[in-house]
């Protein structure tokens, strides 16, 4: 089915096709929530190269991620690149900059969009700091609320300021923007491990930075090494492959307070984020322009 998105013509299928079984949420409502969501989300996405977890079947279906930007991309797409650390190979990425953009992608059902810490041409240098918080069971989003409170305290005690967002699955995540020239990943790298091992330290019981999944039940992974040159967190505003289709959403503090405390669902799918963003706007916005430096801890 040929549509014009923008001035922009492509071609949509299989529309009907239901790709979250449990809410009976079809392909044509996940091009509607990314079409409606654009504005905000596309920011977020410039320059980054993105990968795409494609679910051509659903959520139920298998999936896969697609990291090269595929030969049958729209003509006027651009792709952006990715250096492989220690290696010269790079990857062509899809660049999604314009609302058709998403469009095309959701029509390819990438449900889901995930982004490194950098932007093309320069994704040596990260633009934030991402403390991504992993609930081992029978944590849960509620244990990350709690987490992500402690981690706050110490930021303040650093001076320095932290946006957090759901991560839409089971987990939150806090970005530390820095948005400086001369950053680099070992420095972001070894922050967030420092931090996260303090933590560690003082909430032996609730925070966990070993990477030895046997060792998380009933704790937070603080996953420090999500700050890499070829790492990706999902980005603001993706879909998630969840039962429901779940919105990694962007949060103010005073709601992961009340979530740590059980007195808000840290859960919000596309018709929450859409009236969210109605009301509003985009809560995550400052981690793109936000300039802080980042302090060396002795």
């Amino acid at each position: 089915m040929p549509v014009q998105i923008d001035g922009r013509d492509l071609s949509v299928s299989n529309l009907d096709k239901v790709l979250y079984p449990d809410t009976g949420t079809t392909k044509a409502g996940v091009i509607d929530y990314y079409t409606r969501i654009a504005a905000v989300m596309l920011p977020h996405l410039a320059q980054r190269p993105v990968t795409m977890v494609r679910f051509p079947d659903g959520v139920e279906g298998d999936s896969f991620f697609e990291k090269r930007c595929p030969s049958h991309r729209p003509e006027w797409m651009d792709t952006v690149q990715l250096g492989r650390e220690g290696r010269e190979k790079v990857v062509d990425h899809c660049h999604l900059q314009e609302r058709a953009d998403l469009v095309w992608a959701a029509n390819l059902a990438a449900l889901e969009l995930h982004t490194p810490m950098a932007r093309a041409p320069r994704t040596e240098v990260p633009l934030a700091v991402v403390f991504d918080l992993d609930p081992g069971p029978p944590a849960d989003v509620v244990t990350c609320a709690r987490v992500a409170m402690l981690l706050k305290s110490v930021l303040d005690q650093l001076g320095l300021h932290g946006w957090p967002k759901t991560s839409g699955s089971k987990g939150l995540q806090v970005y530390v923007p820095l948005n400086q020239p001369d950053m680099d990943y070992d420095r972001t790298r070894s922050f967030a491990l420092s931090i996260g091992s303090l933590l560690e330290k003082v909430h032996a019981d609730l925070v966990l930075t070993r990477m030895d999944k046997a060792e998380r039940t009933g704790k937070v992974f603080v996953d420090w090494s999500q700050n890499h040159l070829v790492k990706t967190t999902v980005c603001a505003y993706s879909m998630r492959a969840r039962r429901h289709p779940t919105v990694s959403t962007p949060l103010d503090w005073d709601e992961v307070s009340d979530g740590a405390d059980g007195r808000l669902e840290l859960v919000f799918d596309i018709a929450d984020v859409l009236a969210r963003v109605a009301e509003t706007g985009d809560r995550f916005a400052p981690v793109l322009s936000v300039e802080q430096e980042l302090p060396h801890l002795g």
